[in-house]
């Protein structure tokens, strides 16, 4: 056997150890990265906001299509898909770094430049220390990159950082098994201490939030009604708990804003006297309590992101006119406005309809308790009537009166439309897609909305009979959904259930159907049953 065919032979092994060096120093690099994150900004780190980049980046229509498939785990879905890449470009670059050391090293810094770059592009960024996490993070990955393709030269070829042979022959094992066994230690270690600093960060807002007593409001919620809640199996219960209402937002790291350092700035055109107010500042006005069904514009037909809650809060009709804002009808001179959240969101509120009279609140509470994290504590936006992406801004922190004409917000920026008032919808619960119920009386039950509007009657169809009116649970409020059944004497074999609802407009929901996109689905929700 030649020299050449005994290297040809040996050349996998190395390789492996090579694409190892570059595994490792992805994890070393991700660590380190982590670790500083956790010192300067949780949200500053190069998976968090190479992540958040790419949700802005995406299409509207992909975005969609996430929410669909994966609902509110779309986000870990990205971040699992990030981490998952990443590993593959680090295997490759450690079998470059093989023969080219510095080329493999440099790849390493390509990439930490990526990360910093997402980070300081961001909304929410707070400046050129958001670069630190990804500069440092590949810092000390290319270091650890060329000092083990190093341990991986041939010591014939070790004063040769580029081209050196593909051999394992004099390679110092010693060197490379030290190296890469103290480096694995050092990120595991740099990787839990970078997520114990994160954590702690948030300790100052889980404290603050726990210390919160919501005042009695001085206009509670009325009684929910006997009978808006419907015992039926498998129907959606009247009020949504916290821990199952949807959630839909861009945040991948869940915002934990301290409420004693909270403030929130109302300016802008028309504001005659700018606002600042502190979290006391609002818990001292008076309080409202109100149930509001809230909608999401990427519900699908029949989907489950709607949910109906208790919410708390001021209303902020009675704040904007604190700072002698009016609304266009009035004469004023803003017909936008424009809410800011600590992650950067910007969410799009017409000023009319905010001032027209109806429940828009600053809220501070969520069915008895203060807001909980995921859904904005410590202070949100809740417009009934409204879809979330022109309504709904959470972790609010900036109130801008503006026009239409002069801005555009996050989503209208990404082909959503600026208006978006909630389409009449209903949905049915039970019995569910691909039921195999038994013959006879079966009930068929669900939930109907048209917020600020009011349901007005509900019907079914079954296959292509004659709709049946159903039978409405009692009206809690025009702005909340409405529960309602109907018994059906099922026979024996398939059939489609089909619902549609009447708001108190007088508009039949349409049986048009239509993309989330622009402005909210339309349709008409269906189940196919097989009857036994």
């Amino acid at each position: 056997m030649t020299e050449t065919d005994k290297e040809h032979r040996i050349r996998p092994g190395l390789v492996a150890l090579g694409a190892l060096s570059g595994v490792l120093t992805g994890f070393a690099a991700l660590a380190v990265a982590e670790l500083v994150a956790g010192a300067v900004r949780p949200q500053a780190g190069p998976v968090v906001a190479v992540g958040g980049a790419a949700i802005d980046r995406t299409p509207a229509a992909v975005k969609d299509w996430a929410i669909r498939n994966f609902g509110t785990d779309d986000k870990l879905v990205l971040q699992l898909g990030i981490l998952a890449v990443l590993p593959l470009f680090a295997l490759l670059l450690g079998i470059v770094a093989l023969r080219f050391r510095r080329s493999g090293s440099a790849g390493v810094l390509l990439f930490g430049a990526v990360g910093a770059m997402a980070a300081t592009s961001r909304p929410d960024s707070t400046g050129v220390l958001d670069a630190l996490p990804s500069v440092t993070g590949a810092v000390v990955g290319a270091g650890l990159l060329y000092v083990l393709a190093g341990r991986l030269t041939p010591r014939s070829a070790a004063t040769s950082t580029q081209g050196a042979p593909l051999s394992d022959v004099g390679w110092d094992r010693r060197g490379f098994v030290i190296t890469a066994t103290a480096a694995a230690a050092a990120s595991a270690g740099a990787g839990a201490l970078g997520r114990s600093l994160s954590g702690s960060r948030g300790q100052n807002a889980i404290a603050s939030r726990r210390n919160v007593v919501l005042p009695a409001p001085a206009s509670p919620a009325a009684p929910v009604p006997k009978g808006a809640g419907l015992r039926i199996p498998g129907l959606s219960a009247f009020t949504t708990p916290n821990s199952d209402f949807y959630r839909v937002d861009t945040a991948l790291v869940v915002p934990k804003v301290d409420a004693t350092s909270w403030r929130l700035r109302i300016h802008g055109r028309g504001v005659r006297r700018p606002l600042v107010l502190s979290f006391d500042d609002l818990l001292r006005r008076e309080l409202i309590e109100r149930d509001i069904t809230l909608t999401c514009v990427s519900n699908e037909v029949g989907g489950p992101y709607v949910g109906n809650a208790r919410w708390t809060g001021v209303r902020l009709a009675d704040l904007l006119a604190e700072c002698g804002v009016k609304p266009p009808s009035k004469g004023g001179p803003a017909d936008q406005l424009v809410a800011r959240s600590v992650d950067g969101m910007t969410i799009g509120s017409p000023v009319e309809d905010v001032m027209d009279g109806r429940d828009a609140l600053l809220a501070v509470g969520m069915n008895g308790e203060p807001l909980p994290f995921d859904h904005g504590f410590p202070v949100r936006m809740v417009v009934p009537g409204l879809y979330g992406f022109v309504s709904a801004c959470k972790w609010i922190k900036d109130i801008e009166l503006t026009t239409f004409d002069a801005y555009d917000p996050y989503w209208v920026k990404r082909g959503w439309a600026r208006l978006a008032p909630i389409k009449t919808a209903s949905r049915i619960d039970t019995p569910k897609p691909f039921a195999r119920p038994r013959a006879g009386t079966v009930m068929v039950a669900g939930v109907a909305w048209a917020q600020h509007r009011g349901i007005a009657k509900v019907e079914v169809r079954v296959d292509d009979g004659p709709w049946q009116e159903a039978r409405l649970a009692a009206e809690d409020s025009r702005d909340t959904w409405r529960q309602w059944s109907l018994a059906w004497q099922a026979t024996k074999g398939g059939h489609t259930l089909t619902v549609r609802a009447t708001d108190r407009t007088g508009q039949v929901q349409t049986d048009e159907r239509t993309k989330t996109i622009p402005d909210g689905a339309s349709g008409r929700h269906s189940v196919v049953v097989t009857v036994e």
